[in-house]
């Protein structure tokens, strides 16, 4: 679907902001770019739709250079949704959400129809919200509208930059919960900047972990858990989970008769635990010599999907 091959992207020549990005995103997927600030990630997801012109490489889309189309087509075919919601204070929800299919050429009658869809998709009654302005909607709502505008001429690619990262936590979590639900429903391709792990692992089909402009790993959340492909990944990693992380919370009873193979102390911290589980299913937890339980790599997936769910990591 979208293919970065050797795509760098530098200004004046001098500092390099995406270092030679080699990258296939497929058809359907959700791919969380994720990484410190100023890793590139943002740059990454712009160039996609030549918000941000590349240096060098190429942006395959369908099999054809991202160069090759008429701006606005390519743009009509990619949705986009920022953390600055930006809707058209003065125009109604109805006519913020028709700016694209009205610049496409749709009928009004189709127009209509769309937008219905799409509120009735989102939760939010068009009867209610149709007329309304952006004022009169919270954050929560106007940020719903900013990824229905962003869907309403139907394209095939939505990209979204840090969209949830100005919310209050509860909010927050209601939007990723919403976003993956519409993602089951519409089945498009999403590419989502992040800035936050915990985000990053409970939207991602696959997370692309970045760092001064090059790609450290891309994986399923559970292989960069356990198979961290370099020590950034797994310093990254182990810096934004350990706040929220005590070995001593997430014991399980040891099976009568069962030896370990592998063990730490109850005292360790997130990292080296993750390099254990790297290689075990289960680690032994000792405190003052006795083996008092496991952890288990099952249920350090529970932990992270119920800190998702709650929203309480927050990477700075």
């Amino acid at each position: 679907m979208i293919r970065f091959e050797e795509v760098s992207k530098s200004y004046d020549m001098s500092r390099i902001v995406v270092e030679s990005v080699d990258l296939e995103i497929k058809r359907g997927e959700f791919l969380v770019l994720v990484g410190p600030s100023g890793c590139g990630k943002t740059t990454t997801l712009k160039m996609i739709n030549r918000l941000i012109p590349l240096t060098k490489g190429t942006i395959w889309l369908d099999g054809k250079r991202i160069s090759d189309y008429p701006i606005d087509k390519l743009r009509w075919q990619i949705g986009y949704v920022l953390q600055q919601i930006a809707l058209f204070p003065h125009m109604t929800i109805e006519e913020n959400i028709a700016v694209v299919p009205e610049l496409v050429g749709w009928k009004k009658k189709r127009i209509r129809e769309r937008v219905t869809e799409l509120l009735e998709l989102v939760g939010l009654d068009p009867a209610v919200y149709r007329h309304r302005k952006p004022h009169e909607l919270s954050g929560g709502q106007q940020q719903r509208v900013g990824v229905v505008r962003a869907l309403a001429a139907d394209p095939e690619i939505l990209l979204m930059d840090e969209p949830f990262s100005a919310l209050d936590p509860i909010s927050r979590v209601k939007l990723q919960d919403d976003l993956l639900e519409l993602q089951r429903r519409i089945q498009k391709t999403i590419v989502f900047v992040t800035h936050d792990l915990q985000e990053a692992f409970k939207l991602g089909d696959r997370v692309c972990i970045m760092n001064e402009g090059k790609i450290e790993q891309v994986a399923t959340p559970q292989e960069i858990l356990t198979r961290p492909a370099s020590e950034f990944v797994q310093e990254f990693t182990a810096s934004a989970l350990a706040r929220t992380f005590s070995i001593e919370d997430h014991l399980e009873p040891v099976p009568e008769g069962e030896l370990p193979s592998f063990a730490i102390s109850i005292d360790s911290g997130w990292g080296p635990l993750v390099q254990l589980l790297a290689t075990s299913d289960k680690v032994a937890v000792k405190k003052e010599d006795n083996v008092v339980g496991f952890v288990t790599r099952e249920g350090i997936l529970r932990f992270l999907a119920e800190q998702s769910l709650e929203g309480t990591v927050r990477n700075e």
